[in-house]
């Protein structure tokens, strides 16, 4: 992908594009998606392979987690010789390739059901909370960013820099658990754990949009700060054009895309799981199964977690990239669309 910068095309006269450039940019979406989707599969074949090998390199034995303390060598043996670790590693990557390509990623041990149908079951309270997270962040982040760099170098500007550092600074637990005490305990206003109801979903989503918050605001307030300091927006003062019009359709079009990134980029980070905010809320997401699939050492259920979350963050990556565009016309998505 090219991107070409240049000053907003409406501080000039527009210029006609050629009907061929134009042919030939629609032409370079259709081949840049194929692209992308062929690194895509790559991608997730070479991370599924690595987690493979890792979690057979961690030690510990799912038969021994299965059959427990007193188990003896015969029932270890039959129990492993039941989930295929008997066989040696290179067969078992072959017939758990095999089984990828036929979407079946085995049983789990801990659930004893298709570790596939047991992810896809705990998906959407992930998706929820990191739906919900994100939203809060953009309303949240973006109009401090941006009055941030509004008050650049003033004092309210470091007094909202120190509330940030401050967010970006506390862990996960402890703002979970400070909001569980505050909210569930001192105030008993709101759900302290589980998804009960649509409140139950307040906490977690909050506890997450912290530290999101700090980091998005931050970064949106450099942005437009560069923004600001440009030379077309110089210009575009000196023509008389508002301070309310720089900031929103200038100095923010042209922060759009690396903002957008970084809020895609976070989003899926989320959808890998939340894993303390799980822990702590007791989430019935995917985050919170990762960490019974570890303790039990269910090398399916891992599996089929890290396929589900690796195929919808390479997604969201995709639909961010496919966006640019929408954001901003002088992007173009392919090396024949330029």
């Amino acid at each position: 992908m090219t991107q070409q910068l240049a000053e907003p095309a409406s501080l000039g006269p527009p210029r006609a594009v050629p009907i061929g450039k134009k042919a030939a940019r629609r032409s370079a979406l259709p081949r840049y998606i194929a692209r992308r989707l062929a690194q895509s599969v790559l991608t997730v074949f070479l991370t599924l392979s690595t987690v493979f090998v890792l979690i057979r390199m961690a030690p510990g034995d799912p038969a021994y987690s299965m059959a427990g303390p007193l188990a003896t060598s015969e029932d270890l043996a039959k129990i492993r010789t039941a989930m295929g670790l008997d066989q040696s590693i290179f067969v078992q990557y072959l017939l758990y390739l095999k089984g990828v390509l036929q979407l079946d990623l085995g049983t789990s041990y801990s659930f004893q059901a298709p570790a596939l149908d047991v992810v896809l079951g705990r998906l959407p309270y992930t998706i929820t909370l990191a739906f919900a997270a994100i939203v809060l962040t953009t309303v949240v982040a973006i109009p401090l960013g941006t009055w941030m760099a509004r008050h650049a170098d003033t004092r309210r500007e470091l007094a909202a820099n120190v509330v940030t550092i401050a967010g970006q600074s506390m862990p996960d637990f402890w703002t979970g658990l400070m909001l569980l005490t505050v909210f569930a305990v001192l105030i008993p206003v709101l759900p302290s754990a589980g998804f009960t109801q649509w409140s139950s979903l307040i906490l977690p989503a909050v506890t997450v949009a912290v530290l999101q918050v700090a980091l998005i605001s931050r970064m949106v307030r450099r942005e437009m700060v560069s923004s600001f300091l440009s030379p077309y927006m110089t210009v575009a003062r000196a023509r008389g054009v508002s301070q309310r019009e720089l900031t929103w359709r200038y100095a923010m079009r042209n922060s759009a895309i690396p903002v957008l990134t970084a809020l895609g980029t976070r989003f899926a980070s989320m959808l890998n799981g939340v894993v303390v905010v799980e822990v702590v809320f007791a989430w019935p997401g995917v985050g919170s199964l990762v960490v019974r699939a570890l303790e039990t050492r269910d090398y399916p259920l891992i599996q089929a977690t890290v396929l589900v979350t690796a195929v919808l963050a390479i997604l969201v990556q995709l639909l961010v990239d496919l966006c640019y565009p929408l954001l901003d016309p002088r992007v173009r998505l392919g090396k024949g669309a330029n």
